[in-house]
């Protein structure tokens, strides 16, 4: 497994966004293989392929200073999954080049409010640090739980946005996704 190579960190009030340690990956690996967490995605992730996807961060972080960061509770040290940011070039989406925001956490953690509390970080840091002018999000119409959260982080749903993710087959319930968009103007309209 690839970390992130630098002392990056985050936090908010109750949580701690930093990057990846050789010690998360059971951790992540058991989350991303629970079928209630993967209920939204077209299968769980074996160990290999969870490594996998956290190199990929780490590649992202590399190109471009934002990456799905691992979320640990600060009072505890407790891993509960991730959230951050992921730059999609032009061409592997239809509205690309862009950026989204994406988060996964464990089960004991939904409920608590951290997927907002970790996401409302991470606009900061895209808008503010980065000066990104629009992050994006996408998951399956029937997400009602991160559709809430990104109403709750004052995202938009393009209605005239949905979208079919070109790797997964059209005849999948996976295929079509909504998208919701959220500007730098917006975030500093409601953060200011």
């Amino acid at each position: 497994m690839k970390t992130v190579p630098t002392d990056f960190e985050l936090e908010t009030d109750r949580l701690r966004l930093r990057m990846w340690r050789e010690a998360d990956l059971d951790a992540f690996a058991a989350i991303c293989a629970d079928p209630a967490v993967m209920r939204f995605f077209p299968n769980c992730l074996t160990r290999e392929k969870t490594a996998k996807l956290i190199s990929m961060g780490s590649d992202c972080f590399d190109k471009h200073g934002v990456f799905y960061s691992p979320l640990e509770i600060k009072s505890t040290g407790e891993f509960i999954g991730f959230a951050g940011l992921d730059v999609h070039s032009a061409g592997s989406l239809s509205f690309a080049p862009c950026v989204d925001i994406g988060w996964r956490l464990k089960q004991s953690a939904w409920g608590k409010g951290y997927a907002s509390e970790a996401a409302r970080a991470w606009l900061r840091f895209g808008f503010e640090t980065k000066g990104y002018e629009e992050i994006l999000s996408f998951t399956i119409p029937g997400n009602s739980p991160s559709r809430r959260v990104m109403e709750r982080i004052g995202m938009t749903r393009d209605v005239s946005g949905d979208f079919r993710l070109p790797a997964i087959p059209k005849d999948h319930p996976c295929s079509v996704h909504v998208l919701y968009r959220l500007s730098r103007e917006e975030w500093g309209d409601q953060s200011g």
